[in-house]
């Protein structure tokens, strides 16, 4: 996931990073918690959530993510994290185990000021929102 963040943002049709200014692009210059807000409500509200095939976990790309308008957690996360990214916020990709089972799902976290921020994709929760029956968590710096 980490290395189809970086394929995006050196991606010479800038796909990731034209659809990350058009969607801060009424902003204040230097408004970094209001470009993050934005960036992570639009791949929560307007990236529908999908299963992968049963067989296979599958990974898109985040310029798939944006022309399919569809993707699972991976694929959401994948997104947001090069949306951030190509507009130098930081981000982290967070596997959770939930409920004491195994790893089954992945958000983003962002710096925001000192502190990693989570922005869950798959269901309707504001920035900060934390799975609550998370148990076990591994991250990886993009």
């Amino acid at each position: 996931m980490r290395d189809l963040v970086r394929q995006s943002l050196i991606n010479p049709a800038q796909t990731v990073r034209e659809k990350a200014l058009s969607l801060v692009s009424a902003l204040p210059a230097r408004q970094w918690l209001g470009e993050i807000r934005v960036l992570h409500e639009f791949v929560r509200d307007e990236i529908r959530y999908v299963n992968d095939p049963e067989e296979f976990e599958l990974v898109q790309t985040p310029e798939k993510t944006l022309e399919y308008g569809q993707g699972d957690c991976d694929d959401q996360a994948t997104l947001l994290a090069g949306l951030l990214h190509s507009l130098g916020h930081p981000a982290q990709f967070t596997a959770v185990g939930l409920g004491g089972g195994p790893f089954s799902h992945v958000l983003v976290e962002t710096k925001v000021g000192e502190r990693w921020v989570p922005l869950e994709t798959i269901i309707q929760k504001p920035l900060g929102w934390y799975p609550p029956d998370a148990t076990s968590r591994y991250t990886l710096k993009v």
